[in-house]
């Protein structure tokens, strides 16, 4: 089992905590921007291991009864079908997802606010959608000028023609289905409405990433660096901070540069800004819950690697810069770390090299490293596969899992009827194949049952797969890597 770097339990505690303080501090209403992913946030539990993907709806979970939901989406967004890249759905479904996980959870959902709206045919459609399940909608609009001219912004031209949205409960947390939608003018919109007649309200923001109380070169700040590296984006030291208190905090760069905009608007909406830094308005104690700085510092390591790969086969399919690529060498320097680290790359190219066909190589989480190979019937991710559910369910590894009745006619299927010129079965194929083996084989059935332990494990591939055998170890939570090459 993995050894843990970070205390979960402590982390729902502190934190519910940390955000009751902030609202104590403003009284009436916190707007709480949420940046970064609510939901499965799988970066924060790979860096951070013992981190839950849930942990941060698990924490609001703890103050269910004094929150409500605001979503923002950019309604260009919707109009252009924008799509999230990691879940590979547009923004708008990403919304009526969100819903239906913070209902399915208790969580209130009180509206969703369109942003830049301009009358776009489907965000009305989308709008419709939305009430037809009981979701009010907000319409804000764009601010000529934003956000440079603050005297246009907070003004009755600017913040004062969006819609105010009617909330409930003191604690309202803006979230959205991805960047650029609009959460920041969202809650100073609703700071500027509130002020003009006389309610007392505030703001804080919440983001996991850049850790603010680590140090700039820690390798789980570094890793952040490394997730956005396509954004030509970076962390910084906070001069703010620094100047106000004479302490070193860590911030993102454009948090930093936006700083003095947010800060007059504060002082035009309040007649004063409550904080005296970008460091100062973030609610975030995922930094005092690390209890083994070894293991994070470790897993970041293993995080920036992952990266590099990912950004070299985008290089090499013409999706990614070289600056790109570039910049991940560079913070792999600054980490420590070196390809030769990730321990699956090595065995996966000396099966290659001794096969003479692409191979794969697997860690298991209790370190064990499974090999595959390509066969006639199976490739080379495939047989892995396979290999490793054997090794986790001590089967011996000379059983054949899945019998010829059963690979047979799937092969006839793909080359006879479907057209395929390869007959090898893609990994979604063969679990197929082995769940209908287990109908009446018992040691595929034991097999079928260790899927869930492969959990977590590492594995590297000495070709690009599929986007079908990508999807497969994504949704087995396996984490892959590739050699920046297609089969020859």
């Amino acid at each position: 089992m993995a050894n843990l770097g970070f205390d979960n339990d402590k982390y729902l505690q502190t934190q519910s905590a940390h955000i009751r303080e902030r609202l104590a501090q403003f009284g009436g209403k916190l707007y709480l921007e949420f940046g970064g992913k609510l939901y499965d946030d799988y970066h924060a539990s790979r860096v951070l291991p013992g981190f839950a993907p849930d942990s941060k709806l698990q924490m609001l979970l703890q103050l269910k009864d004094q929150v409500e939901m605001v979503i923002a989406i950019n309604a260009a967004d919707i109009e252009k079908n924008k799509i999230r890249g990691d879940l590979g759905i547009t923004y708008d479904r990403d919304v009526i997802r969100l819903i239906d996980i913070f209902r399915g959870l208790g969580l209130y959902v009180s509206s969703v606010v369109m942003t830049r709206y301009n009358e776009q045919p489907q965000a009305r459609a989308f709008q419709s959608r939305l009430e037809s399940i009981g979701v009010k909608v907000y319409h804000h609009y764009a601010i000529e000028g934003y956000p440079a001219n603050i005297a246009k912004i907070v003004s009755d031209e600017g913040f004062g023609r969006n819609d105010y949205i009617e909330t409930t409960r003191e604690l309202v947390v803006v979230t959205a289905p991805g960047p650029g939608s609009g959460k920041l003018a969202t809650c100073m919109s609703q700071l500027y409405h509130d002020h003009k007649h006389g309610r007392q309200a505030g703001y804080a923001k919440f983001e996991t990433f850049p850790v603010w109380n680590l140090p700039l070169n820690h390798p789980v700040n570094l890793a952040y660096e490394a997730a956005t590296a396509d954004l030509a984006d970076v962390n910084m030291i906070d001069p703010f901070h620094l100047e106000a208190y004479g302490v070193t905090t860590v911030n993102y760069n454009r948090d930093v540069e936006a700083y003095p905009l947010l800060a007059a608007m504060f002082e035009n909406i309040l007649g004063h800004c409550p904080y005296k830094s970008p460091t100062d308005m973030g609610v975030n104690m995922v930094g005092n819950c690390i209890c083994d700085d070894q293991v994070v510092r470790a897993a970041s390591g293993q995080e920036i690697l992952r990266r590099y790969y990912d950004a070299l086969c985008e290089q090499k399919k013409g999706k990614l810069s070289d600056d790109v690529v570039l910049k991940l060498e560079l913070l792999m320097k600054k980490a420590g770390v070196a390809k030769e680290d990730r321990r699956v790359v090595a065995p996966a190219l000396a099966r290659e090299a001794e096969t003479g066909n692409p191979a794969a190589a697997m860690e298991l989480p209790d370190g064990r490293i499974i090999t595959g190979k390509t066969s006639k019937v199976l490739g080379a991710a495939s047989a892995l596969l396979l290999n490793a559910l054997k090794a986790q369910a001590g089967i011996n590894e000379r059983l054949h899992l899945i019998a010829p009745a059963v690979l047979n006619p799937i092969t006839h299927l793909k080359v006879d009827h479907l057209g395929n010129r390869n007959p090898r079965l893609h990994t979604d194929e063969t679990l197929i194949a082995l769940s209908i083996s287990a109908a009446t084989n018992p040691t595929a059935e034991l097999a079928m049952e260790a899927l869930s332990a492969l959990r977590g494990s590492e594995v590297h591939s000495t070709v690009i797969l599929s986007p079908v055998d990508e999807k497969v170890f994504k949704r087995l939570g396996i984490n892959l890597t590739c050699e920046p090459k297609y089969k020859g």
